[in-house]
């Protein structure tokens, strides 16, 4: 049992880290295409964030090894919000969990605040 669960981290870890290096691979991609360095990020981001929700829907009807919910709320919190609302409902993913959904709605407000404060103080 416990050779199980530490072959599930394991997996996941490399995941994660094929995941981070995919991202990267993708915001370089976009900034030599041209993007603002910020955009690349947040299109990026948002990318990723859209398919570990996918991936991780899919291994929760599989019953595979899943994607650890800090995991999740870390890359919405990274800028990847937006992409975790849409995948939520695209997905049907852990729209029964409130606790999670209470997070992410968080994350996502917080975010919001920084923008709005961002463009009515700093630029102003």
């Amino acid at each position: 049992m416990a050779r199980t669960t530490m072959s599930k981290h394991t997996f996941i870890k490399r995941a994660l880290v094929l995941v981070l290096f995919g991202a990267v691979v993708l915001i370089l991609f976009l900034w030599r295409l041209g993007l603002a360095p910020l955009y690349a990020g947040l299109i990026g981001v948002n990318a990723i964030t859209l398919l570990l929700y996918g991936y991780d829907k899919r291994q929760a009807i599989g019953g595979g090894a899943r994607i650890p919910e800090v995991v999740l709320h870390f890359v919405a919190l990274l800028g990847g919000s937006p992409a975790a609302l849409i995948g939520q409902e695209l997905f049907h993913h852990k729209t029964r969990k409130l606790a999670f959904r209470l997070v992410l709605v968080a994350i996502f407000l917080l975010q919001a605040a920084v923008v709005y404060g961002y463009w009515r103080y700093l630029r102003s």
